[in-house]
């Protein structure tokens, strides 16, 4: 008798469109589906750093550059990654960066060009994806969130609020495609031991005398969190994108669930301490 706890799960291969191939958890997914022997159309903003891709795994894998934030490009790659392999199952938006600083330090322009990245840039990709896999009857459009899209903190305060606006988008967009046959999921991974936290991941705004000693706590007590392996989580995707029925939100990582549990625990108590006062301006119309 089957485990009626197991995971319907279906291990055809998939062909992939994958944003930030270069390096993290981009990189890692991509060659850990290439070794599984799907095909993968692997992105990037410098061709240069994914040309190797092409030298181990020859035709299953597709090497264009690009830009999330240049609309035009994206639309001009998701079309010929369709046309080159005939089909996308897998749409990964994975690109991204932080900014580092806080709410004052951080320009308009440094917001907005993280949001032009994070957030714009994979609207891009699945507004260009969307008419294709209409067309071909489904597919699974996946997006690298975090756990800071449901807590929040401080010194990357705009990099949490990319992903709380991503989250939503992703949720709201799961009700809309979910008529015709294509499936949507939010990847949520917590702290890991990924080039995330390189220069080249980074970004860092001006910086205010006054937080110094705050920030420089703030970072102290980032060497001591624990990290994952990155290297451990390809697995866990595959089970996500070969489920019959896949979640719209899956943590990577064992950290996630205590804290966010306990996020929302708090939030739920501050609201109904509160409930009565929030009842009384509901009021009722004359």
């Amino acid at each position: 008798m089957a485990n009626q706890n197991e995971i319907p799960a279906t291990t055809t291969a998939k062909t992939w469109f994958i944003t930030g191939s270069s390096r993290g958890f981009g990189r890692v997914w991509t060659e850990a589906a290439l070794k599984r022997g799907d095909k993968v159309v692997a992105t990037a903003r410098k061709l240069e750093s994914i040309a190797a891709l092409k030298e181990q795994y020859g035709d299953n894998v597709l090497t264009l550059e690009l830009d999330v934030t240049n609309a035009a490009q994206v639309k001009t790659a998701v079309e010929q990654a369709h046309t080159h392999f005939g089909r996308l199952d897998v749409v990964l938006n994975n690109a991204g960066y932080s900014l580092v600083g806080t709410i004052e330090e951080a320009s308009p322009d440094e917001i907005r060009a993280l949001y032009e990245t994070n957030i714009l840039g994979p609207v891009a990709v699945i507004q260009a994806a969307l008419p294709l896999l209409r067309k071909q009857g489904g597919g699974h459009i996946l997006g690298t969130s975090s756990n800071l899209g449901h807590v929040t903190l401080p010194v990357i305060g705009y990099y949490c609020s990319s992903k709380w606006a991503f989250e939503a988008i992703h949720e709201s967009l799961a009700r809309e495609v979910e008529p015709f046959g294509i499936k949507v999921t939010i990847i949520e991974p917590g702290a890991y031991a990924t080039e995330f936290g390189s220069q080249e991941s980074l970004k860092f705004a001006a910086n205010l005398d006054i937080y110094t000693h705050f920030k420089t706590q703030f970072v102290e007590g980032l060497k001591n969190m624990e990290r994952g392996n990155p290297d451990a989580t390809p697995e866990a995707l595959f089970k996500v994108v070969d489920a019959e029925h896949p979640p719209l939100r899956f943590f990577l990582g064992s950290h996630n669930l205590p804290a966010v549990r306990a996020a929302y625990n708090e939030r739920l108590a501050t609201w109904e301490q509160w409930e009565t006062v929030s009842n009384a301006a509901q009021g009722k119309l004359k």
